[in-house]
C-alpha cells in the first residue's frame, strides 16, 4: 500500500535534551495509528514535527512522498486536534466548522457543513455555542473542523483525556468507526494502553525518545520486543527474569497439567472485579504474583496453600540489553 507519511531518522533536541531520537516510520493511507509511551517519552514532540510546529535537528519528513521539514504547518495537508480541542467559543459549532472551509475558499461550504453535522452526530446542534455543549460534543466539533479540511493525516492528540470513563469508551468507539467511515489516516497520540489497543490497527510505542517497537495491538501485546513495551503495556509477574501476564498465570490446589510450569505459593488476599478475581499470592522465595482469574473461582482464602503455573508458551524472556 501506499505511504502517506514518512519520518527518516528524526531527531529533535532542544539544549542539552535529545526529546526524539531518530525515529524512522511510516504510515500508509487511510489506516489508524497510534503513537503510545509514557510521559515524556516525545510522542508530543514528534507530533509537533509533523504538523509543522518545530522543525527537525536530523532526519526527513515526508508527506506523500514529498519533503516537507522546511513546509509551515498551513503548508501541509495535515490537520490536529488538540487535547484541549482549541475551539472558538464565541464561534457556534457551524462558525467553528467553516473557520478552516473559509480559510480554504470552499465553493460548497453549506453541503460541506451539513455532511460534517451528519457526519459527526451534531445536526440540530450546528447554532449552540462549545460552552453550551458536551465534552464529547466538543470533541466532535473539533474533529469536524479538522475533517473539513480534507487533511491526508489528521494528528490527534490525546483528544479523550478530558473526558469521563464511561464516555470515554463510548467516543473512543465512535472514533474509529469515524476514521473507517472517511478513510483518512489518522495518528492517535496516547499514553492510555487501553486506548492503543482498541483502537489502532498498528501501534508505535516510544520510550526515552525513541521507538520501541511498532506493530499491530496483538503483535505488541502478545510477542512484546523488549522488558520496557512488556510492562508498559500491561501488568506482568516477572519469575526469575521471565514474564508472564496475569491472565496467563492460573492458581489451583491440585497438581497443575503434565508440562506446566508451576511453584508452589500462598494465597495473600483476592480482589473481586466484577468480570473477573485478581488473586494475590507469595511464592517460596518471597515473590508476589498476580493471577487473573474466573469470577466463578471464589474458592480460594489467604493462607491457602496453591500451586501457581502457566504454560510455557506465555512466556516472554527477553535479552539482558532490553531490560
Amino acid at each position: 500500500m501506499e505511504h502517506v507519511l514518512q519520518l527518516r531518522g528524526v531527531s529533535k533536541r532542544y539544549g542539552d535534551h535529545l526529546a526524539v531520537d531518530d525515529v524512522s516510520v511510516e504510515l500508509q493511507r487511510g489506516g489508524l495509528y497510534c503513537l503510545l509511551g509514557p510521559s515524556g517519552c516525545g510522542k508530543t514532540s514528534t507530533l509537533r514535527l509533523i504538523a509543522g510546529f518545530e522543525e527537525p535537528t536530523t532526519g526527513d519528513i515526508l508527506l506523500n512522498g514529498v519533503r516537507i521539514n522546511d513546509h509551515r504547518p498551513y503548508e501541509r495537508n495535515v490537520s490536529t486536534v488538540f487535547q484541549s480541542y482549541a475551539l472558538f467559543p464565541h464561534m457556534t459549532v457551524r462558525g467553528n466548522i467553516e473557520f478552516g472551509l473559509k480559510r480554504k475558499g470552499s465553493t460548497d461550504m453549506a453541503r460541506r457543513v451539513k455532511d460534517l453535522l451528519a457526519m459527526v452526530e451534531l445536526t440540530g446542534k450546528e447554532n449552540r455555542y462549545p460552552p453550551q455543549l458536551s465534552g464529547g460534543e466538543r470533541q466532535r466539533v473539533a474533529l469536524a473542523r479538522s475533517l473539513a479540511l480534507e487533511p491526508d493525516v489528521l494528528l490527534l492528540d490525546e483528544p479523550l483525556s478530558a473526558l469521563d470513563p464511561r464516555l470515554r469508551k463510548q467516543v473512543r468507539s465512535e472514533l474509529k468507526s469515524l476514521q473507517r467511515r472517511v478513510g483518512i489516516t489518522f495518528l492517535f497520540i496516547t499514553h492510555d494502553q487501553e486506548e492503543a489497543l482498541s483502537l489502532s490497527d498498528r501501534i508505535a510505542v516510544m520510550n526515552r525518545g525513541r521507538l520501541e517497537q511498532i506493530g499491530t495491538p496483538q503483535e505488541i501485546y502478545l510477542k512484546p520486543r523488549t522488558r520496557f513495551v512488556a510492562g508498559f503495556l500491561a501488568a506482568v509477574n516477572w519469575i526469575d527474569g521471565i514474564g508472564v501476564r496475569p491472565e496467563a498465570t492460573r492458581v489451583c490446589r491440585e497438581s497443575p497439567p503434565s508440562g506446566a510450569r508451576t511453584l508452589r505459593a500462598s494465597v495473600v488476599s483476592s480482589m473481586f472485579l466484577g468480570n473477573c478475581l485478581h488473586v494475590e499470592a507469595k511464592l517460596e522465595s518471597g515473590q508476589a504474583i498476580t493471577a487473573e482469574v474466573s469470577r466463578l473461582d471464589n474458592g480460594l482464602a489467604p493462607g491457602d496453600s496453591v500451586h501457581v503455573w502457566w504454560e510455557t508458551s506465555d512466556e516472554m524472556a527477553f535479552p539482558p540489553e532490553s531490560a
